[in-house]
């Protein structure tokens, strides 16, 4: 009996990710979801140096001023409830002071401009079509930071100008890395505050406009989370309380499918290896002080020197 239907997966026969691998992974939270696996497992990666970033064109842009070595002045920030903001940006890096601010932009551009160079693979994720423009500048931003909506319009991006935003990517990454691995994917994410609707009308026009970049022969590539969440994971006790995100379980189970096409074969000896030193360092005694406890650190400490030794860049 099946109480499931499952997506056809098929492996990745080339370029897959190993701990040689370098990957930088921008755009929408999921980004953080699969980053923080990569993380776990002690990887080499960056995730989203300027925050998430939800539309295509606001990755775009990061992209293009990495690329064109920007560097941001007084005139690209703004105050607003008592902190420095700038639109490209998440708001995490908004800072009370304008010249951290400042400080924190230049110095992650310089970084971005450094993995593109290096990465060998790219994670790019795409949250919605859906875009906001400052109506004052006539530009659309990567984040509002509660910005009053008066001062902007709504607007859903259309296929073509999503395919046209990936494009650019695409050429834009090629012209200073052309061996990189790029692979697109959706966020399983529902962006209900945008309606019912417009959620699935905005998570069409990715889908849409993605199909119409990827191509396997020139390394661009497709991973299906967004389907594997609403065709496998087809029940809400998938979902954190606000029925949006994915909970851990389904990021936990889209990451074992990610593993199995992407992750090369020849990197789960050091991942279990990674995982039993994880999981010693989060143990919590009964008796600190004991014999026992004591042997079990100095293994531990084995095992990271091991580790370290053949991997260099893993710190625990």
């Amino acid at each position: 009996m099946r109480l499931q239907t499952t997506i056809p997966l098929q492996t990745q026969q080339h370029n897959q990710i190993d701990y040689n691998s370098s990957v930088l992974l921008l755009g929408s939270c999921f980004v953080e979801n699969i980053g923080s696996k990569l993380d776990y497992f002690k990887f080499q990666n960056l995730q989203n140096p300027f925050g998430i970033l939800f539309q295509p064109l606001a990755i775009e842009k990061l992209i293009t001023n990495a690329i064109n070595e920007k560097e941001y002045i007084e005139d690209d920030i703004f105050f607003h409830n008592e902190q420095w903001h700038c639109y490209d940006a998440h708001s995490k890096l908004s800072n009370a002071s304008k010249e951290d601010l400042l400080n924190d932009l230049n110095k992650q551009i310089d970084i971005i401009a450094k993995q593109l160079n290096n990465s060998s693979h790219m994670i790019v994720t795409l949250g919605t079509a859906w875009v906001y423009r400052h109506t004052e500048t006539d530009s659309i931003v990567a984040n509002c930071h509660k910005v009053p909506q008066k001062k902007f319009l709504k607007e859903l991006l259309s296929v073509d100008e999503i395919s046209e935003s990936l494009q650019s990517i695409v050429e834009l990454i090629r012209s200073v890395n052309k061996k990189t691995s790029i692979l697109f994917t959706v966020s399983p994410v529902r962006h209900l505050k945008d309606g019912f609707l417009e959620n699935m009308q905005s998570k069409a026009h990715l889908i849409a406009a993605i199909h119409q970049v990827v191509e396997p022969r020139n390394n661009l590539h497709y991973f299906p989370s967004y389907e594997i969440m609403m065709d496998e994971l087809r029940d809400y006790r998938f979902y954190t309380e606000d029925m949006v995100h994915p909970n851990q379980t389904a990021v936990n189970y889209i990451w074992e499918k990610f593993q199995s096409v992407w992750i090369s074969n020849d990197a789960f000896q050091t991942m279990e290896d990674v995982n039993i030193v994880q999981k010693g360092i989060q143990h919590k005694p009964f008796h600190p002080n004991s014999e026992a406890h004591q042997k079990f650190l100095k293994n531990l400490e084995q095992r990271k020197t091991l580790l370290q030794k053949k991997h260099s860049f893993i710190v625990f």
